[in-house]
């Protein structure tokens, strides 16, 4: 059955992470993805061999698209990245800050000649911004944010291990198109789309600066710690770690009686809210840590589903690679195959292949030549 995007032509001058999430969300959805790669490829091409001498980045990321080498400078492939543009119905690039605009593929641009047509830029900083020319990976974004401030324990700042700047900024840019393209659908006119990974990161930053702003309260970095709710931690079992989580009175009474063996602890006034349980986490980890540190994952875990209390494992790559839950796709590079997770939504199967650079080149270069 054709996904709900077939019939769509979306062209990409697009590197790294972000754009090529983004564009694997469109072409999971039936979307026609052609992309434009230089000399020697994209970025992410090159950042390993761990897939059949493919980067894992870029096998993740690029399923089912089409692949064509173009010199966007030179004129002759320039006119005909025009003539692709001019069919398309959203084009995507995430080129260095500037570049686009000079070569007249800016999202602003092309509404201007393709009134139709989505377009959409994704930058590090927005470009109204006085950080607009600032260079953008996803770790200094990271940084520059704010995450690492809240990341990490109290020694020591970290990034978070996925790059979730890059992948924050994809899930927008996808979800603005879509939008855009319902828009379409009602007015007939396309939109000039600007998606910065920065406002994805301050986004998901907006409980700490409301924290900081109107309550004068600075969120500490707590490792595997909620840092405002508790307990909402990580305590080790004999043989294993679990996490747990508290989410309501009527949970922490549960757990206090049942999980603790202690029903008047959930009156204790160090720990009778919420607030007070954070205020007094270092007293109340301990009697917790004592607890769990005395089982099993399995006894703890049996316990702690008997209260009805939430818990999860602390799991390693290799745990996660063997997890019920984890639903894989299969997928295909230079006639090899390989499984990655399923995305959450998405059917079982979907478009599978990894494109060899330039694969699709000449085919395409027919399909837009000069007429």
């Amino acid at each position: 059955m054709p996904g709900a995007l077939a019939g769509l032509l979306v062209v990409a001058l697009e590197q790294a992470v972000a754009a090529p999430l983004c564009t694997r969300q469109l072409a999971d959805g039936g979307a026609r993805v052609i992309k434009l790669e230089r000399a020697g490829g994209e970025t992410a091409r090159h950042y390993d061999a761990a897939v059949h001498g493919t980067s894992a980045y870029f096998a993740w990321l690029n399923r089912g698209k089409e692949s064509i080498v173009v010199d966007a400078k030179d004129a002759a492939d320039r006119a005909m990245i025009e003539r692709m543009v001019a069919k398309a119905d959203v084009f995507i690039q995430n080129m260095a800050p500037g570049a686009a605009a000079r070569l007249g593929l800016d999202a602003a641009s092309l509404v201007a000649r393709y009134p139709g047509i989505v377009a959409v830029d994704i930058c590090g900083y927005g470009q109204e911004t006085g950080a607009k020319d600032m260079r953008a990976y996803d770790m200094l974004v990271q940084a520059e944010a704010g995450i690492c401030a809240v990341t990490g324990t109290q020694d020591a700042m970290a990034k978070v291990g996925v790059s979730i700047a890059d992948i924050a900024t994809g899930m927008n840019a996808h979800a603005a198109i879509l939008e855009a393209l319902i828009g379409k659908g009602r007015t007939g006119r396309g939109a000039a789309i600007e998606i910065a990974m920065f406002d994805a990161m301050a986004d998901w930053m907006a409980v700490p600066l409301l924290h900081l702003e109107q309550a004068g309260r600075a969120t500490g970095r707590h490792g595997l710690e909620h840092a405002g709710i508790y307990p909402y931690a990580a305590y080790a079992c004999r043989d294993a770690t679990l996490m747990i989580s508290i989410q309501s009175p009527d949970e922490w009474r549960r757990f206090c009686a049942g999980v603790l063996g202690d029903a008047a602890l959930a009156d204790d006034p160090r720990f009778a809210t919420n607030p007070d349980r954070v205020a007094h986490r270092e007293v109340l980890g301990q009697i917790v840590g004592k607890v769990f540190a005395a089982r099993t994952m399995a006894e703890a875990s049996a316990l702690l589903d008997r209260h009805r209390i939430a818990w999860g494992r602390v799991s390693q790559v290799a745990d996660v690679a063997v997890h019920p839950a984890l639903r894989r796709i299969a997928g295909e590079v230079g006639g090899k195959a390989f499984d990655v997770p399923r995305p959450a939504g998405r059917p079982a199967v979907l478009p599978s292949v990894i494109p060899p650079l330039d694969a699709d080149g000449p085919a395409l270069r027919r399909e837009f030549a000069a007429e």
